[in-house]
């Protein structure tokens, strides 16, 4: 069974993609971000913004908080998650202790938490924060800020870890958190997605606004595990990019949502976003069939299936759509949408079979 989580303004939506059957959980609690434990997939975890980080070990039917016993209520300032604001959660794929991934929850403002025992206890590596290009992390909707915007730990070492920082920089540690590198010189730094494939397990991808007031620097890859960025935007003709998906078997073909600028990709009311689609070594492509009408769509996020290639989903404040052809032809998931879904910002996509 193939279920998938929809992180909503206001609410999680779980939806059982055969029956098609929804159900509302975390109401209220404004859930960002979303993982799920590759060792034990009933294991969700999902961050909100203000509320900590929650856990479910039954798919999501029940939540309870992780992180601190009172940090559903009010910041803690030693031994858990320091931060109320969850904003990225990732669970490692390379090794597992007591048969769980490790779990790594990312913070606003900046702050980095692991976890080895399925969320239990936690520690913080403090080191990100020293690193010489902190200072300059801002992230402009709430300039006297930033926050961990995405974390990818490689799939094949468990030591190398990869964060984004929104906006600011793309850093990683190769010893599990000992020490850290910082953005590397012409690397994109604000990134939106960052993914990594286990089939191309140095290779990284990184969907970014850079291209906003850059062009051309919107998407870019890396094929030795972060150390040099190569640019790869040819056939892209919106500049700001959010969603990324890498199908599950074929490490070459991608997709992305974009648009012309932040406030085009995230206001509902001038919303205008756009699908493009990116196999092997060819120029982007735009795609529309079966995808809402660009105007008034929020920009979408995106993800691919964990395990049936060519198969993709989009969520956007217009519905959930689903591709099983690699991204060129698109059909609406049939789920109740609310009339106030149109004007709401969701915010992560989670497949789990």
């Amino acid at each position: 069974m193939t279920k998938l989580y929809l992180a909503m303004e206001k609410e999680l939506l779980i939806v059982d993609e055969q029956t098609e059957a929804v159900w509302s959980r975390l109401s209220g609690m404004q859930p960002v971000s979303l993982a799920t434990d590759p060792f034990h997939p009933e294991r969700i975890y999902c961050g909100t913004f203000g509320r900590g980080l929650w856990r479910s070990t039954d798919g999501g039917d029940t939540w309870e908080p992780v992180g601190d016993p009172g940090l559903s209520l009010k910041p803690v300032t030693e031994g858990g998650i320091t931060h109320p604001h969850v904003m990225a959660v990732a669970v490692g794929k390379a090794e597992s202790r007591q048969d769980l991934g490790a779990v790594y929850a990312g913070t606003e403002p900046s702050g980095l938490f692991v976890s080895r025992d399925g969320g239990d206890t936690w520690r913080e590596w403090r080191e990100l924060r020293t690193l010489p290009s902190a200072s300059s992390w801002s992230f402009p909707p709430r300039p006297h800020t930033h926050h961990v915007r995405w974390i990818a730990p490689a799939p094949k070492q468990a030591e190398r870890i990869h964060v984004s920082i929104e906006a600011g920089a793309v850093i990683r540690t190769l010893d599990n958190g000992h020490s850290w590198e910082d953005r590397k010189s012409g690397g994109p730094i604000d990134v939106h997605t960052l993914l990594t494939h286990p089939a191309a397990p140095q290779r990284l991808y990184a969907a970014a606004g850079d291209g906003f007031r850059n062009p051309g620097r919107e998407y870019a890859e890396s094929r030795d595990a972060g150390e040099t960025w190569e640019p790869m935007s040819e056939g892209l003709e919106h500049h700001y990019l959010y969603g990324l998906a890498v199908d599950a078997v074929n490490p070459d073909l991608r997709l992305v949502s974009a648009a012309e600028s932040p406030h085009h990709a995230h206001d509902p009311v001038d919303a205008c976003s756009y699908l493009y689609r990116k196999e092997g070594d060819h120029p982007w492509e735009r795609v529309d069939q079966g995808l809402p009408a660009p105007e008034g769509t929020v920009i979408p996020t995106l993800t691919a299936h964990p395990s049936q290639p060519g198969r993709f989903y989009a969520l956007s404040n217009r519905g959930l759509c689903r591709s099983t052809d690699s991204g060129r032809s698109w059909v609406p998931v049939n789920i109740p949408w609310k009339e106030a879904y149109r004007w709401q910002h969701h915010h992560a996509l989670l497949v789990v079979e």
